[in-house]
């Protein structure tokens, strides 16, 4: 402080970095001697030290926003409004920063003094209020619109309207931005004050709000939009609408939103450019809620061809990658029961597809054999370990005594220890047949590999039931003279637990079978 009145130059000095004092406290972090630097600067009346920038384009009111030094950042407006003006070399004003971090206070600070002094700095400067740009092209209301501060929103709408239509580098106003990030508060407040937005398009002419809505699936946005602009764009240029987009996508609810709502249910059979609905691309997707939600529809047709002639069912056509699937089968059924007269047609596809699919596997012969083969060994010897050892560790032990019984089983003369020497036999049997099965594998040969599928799938299924039932009766025989309860219900827990495990495997086709009723059509499931 001394200094400073001793040698009143060094206020205006600056360093290596093109800083003045006042910048180099603020950037420093020091607000108490910022502040004070900021009155001498006032009291020696130098306004282009205050205004000074460095070499990035900032000035103090820069630093300070973005430092969070809230109280000097309005000292320095209060003092130097001209601050406000200035852009930093990213283009970015004092207002986009503090709207970013949303300061309202200081926004609110830079508002106000221009009300008050627009005509005294008009005549000073020759230039409007403080700047509202931002990088990458945006504005003030780009940022309100990032942090969803409705506040700002309705401040900026009521004063600087036209930043509303502004576009950034993106090509995206604060009204795309407010569908895109899902802003619904901003939003509103936007259509509120300008419901004309709700009908803006980008410069390029494409993608309106509502197409746009359905790219991030936002159905919030969606009905805000419709409850300003009924009537409000929703589709592109070339026919792609909203609808077409959420199910392209994938977003369920907001399909369920198009379908339910008055103002776009008519787009339910609306073509793109190449001729297709909405069902043709969820056909496409194998999606059979999407398929079995537009299908619901009153209105749906089923019969629509595609600039190729193509029907929807045969859009499955493009999906025979995947025939296999529980979603493409179910697909076909719903199509089939919804269109029975292209029954025909339904039948071709599934030949087609399993061509296709038979073709595939011939050409990942070796990779399919090697993946069955080596998961079903590994399980058929397990099983076999476990019967061989168990054979050497009967249930009950061995007699002991120098009888002539002397190393004969204990058990040996009651049924329930022949069953699980029956049961254990069986089991150990069975999965060294599949083991040696897998050894004989023909590496090449589509035909054997499926017949092997199907051989061994029924014998470890047998080796699974021989081997729960070892386990069951040799419990039985030791638990059962004390604990006769715990033991019956082993055996029933071990007995019905490959039933239990064959029905939790083949659940989800149960489970579309149970869905579909009487129109499931079982071969279509058997692709084999």
């Amino acid at each position: 402080m001394d200094v400073v009145a001793l040698n009143r130059s060094l206020i205006s000095s600056v360093n290596a970095d093109g800083e003045t004092p006042l910048l180099t406290a603020t950037t420093s972090g020091h607000a108490t001697l910022a502040s004070f630097l900021l009155r001498c600067c006032c009291d020696l009346k130098p306004s282009e030290t205050i205004l000074k920038q460095d070499k990035q384009g900032c000035n103090a009111l820069h630093h300070a926003i973005r430092r969070g030094q809230r109280e000097l950042a309005l000292e320095l407006i209060a003092a130097e409004p001209v601050l406000s003006r200035a852009l930093n070399k990213y283009n970015e004003s004092p207002m986009f920063m503090a709207v970013m971090r949303n300061y309202e206070d200081i926004f609110e600070k830079l508002l106000d003094p221009w009300a008050r002094m627009s005509a005294l700095v008009c005549t000073r400067e020759g230039l409007p209020g403080s700047a509202h740009a931002g990088a990458h092209g945006y504005n003030a209301l780009h940022a309100a619109v990032r942090n969803n501060s409705s506040a700002i929103a309705k401040r900026i709408m009521e004063t600087r309207p036209t930043l509303a239509r502004e576009e950034g580098k993106d090509q995206n106003t604060p009204m795309r931005l407010a569908v895109l990030w899902n802003k619904i508060d901003v939003l509103k407040v936007l259509l509120e004050h300008d419901r004309s937005l709700g009908y803006v398009v980008s410069t390029n002419g494409t993608t309106p709000l509502l197409v746009l809505a359905a790219f991030r699936g936002h159905v919030g946005v969606a009905q805000e939009l419709l409850k300003h602009c009924p009537d409000a764009p929703y589709c592109t240029a070339n026919g792609w609408t909203c609808l077409h987009n959420a199910v392209s996508l994938g977003h369920d609810d907001f399909l369920e939103f198009v379908l339910g709502s008055q103002q776009l249910g008519k787009l339910i059979n609306m073509r793109d450019i190449h001729g297709r609905t909405a069902l043709q691309y969820a056909i496409e997707k194998c999606s059979p809620r999407m398929v079995r939600a537009l299908l619901r529809h009153k209105d749906i047709d089923v019969t629509v061809l595609d600039n190729t002639g193509t029907d929807a069912n045969w859009t499955l056509a493009v999906s025979t990658d995947h025939p296999k699937t529980l979603n493409w089968n179910e697909v076909s059924m719903l199509m089939l029961k919804a269109d029975p007269a292209d029954a025909t047609d339904t039948c071709n596809l599934r030949k087609f597809a399993k061509d296709r699919m038979t073709e595939i596997s011939r050409m990942n012969i070796k990779s399919l054999t090697e993946t069955c083969t080596g998961n079903t060994s590994l399980v058929a010897t397990l099983i076999a370990k476990i019967t061989f050892a168990t054979d050497f560790t009967l249930p009950g032990g061995y007699y002991s005594d120098a009888a002539s019984d002397e190393g004969q089983p204990i058990m040996a003369r009651k049924l329930v220890f022949k069953a699980f020497l029956i049961s254990d036999t069986l089991a150990m049997c069975s999965s060294l047949a599949v083991a040696f099965v897998c050894i004989l594998a023909r590496w090449e040969d589509l035909e054997f590999l499926l017949y092997y599928r199907s051989f061994t799938k029924k014998l470890m299924w047998f080796a699974d039931m021989a081997t729960t039932t070892a386990f069951a009766t040799g419990l039985y025989m030791v638990l059962a003279p004390r604990l006769l309860w715990l033991a019956i219900a082993i055996c029933i827990l071990s007995v019905s637990l490959p039933i239990f495990t064959k029905l939790l495997g083949e659940w989800p086709v149960l489970k579309l079978k149970f869905r579909l009723g009487r129109t499931c059509k079982s071969e279509l499931l058997d692709m084999d």
